[in-house]
């Protein structure tokens, strides 16, 4: 029997998310090789990344970008 409905993608799957989840990503592992290399700028500076991927997301979801957003075009994968 087969199913019309299209599948519930959930939620973060949107332009906003992974482009947050993707800079705040980047932050941690950048933090991570600071904080080994023993580099306390690098880690403060890592962790500003991470509050930026925070904000970028936020912006970019405001601006229509997220699931609910007019400008988000969700793709749904087909069987």
């Amino acid at each position: 029997m087969s199913n019309t409905e299209p599948a519930e993608l959930g939620e973060g799957h949107s332009p906003a998310a992974w482009t947050a989840v993707v800079i705040m990503l980047i932050g941690f592992a950048a933090g991570t090789l600071f904080f080994w290399f023993d580099v306390p700028a690098g880690v403060w500076a890592s962790a500003a990344v991470v509050v930026v991927g925070l904000i970028v997301g936020a912006v970019m979801a405001k601006a229509g970008y997220g699931v609910n957003g007019p400008k988000f075009v969700p793709k749904h994968h087909s069987e």
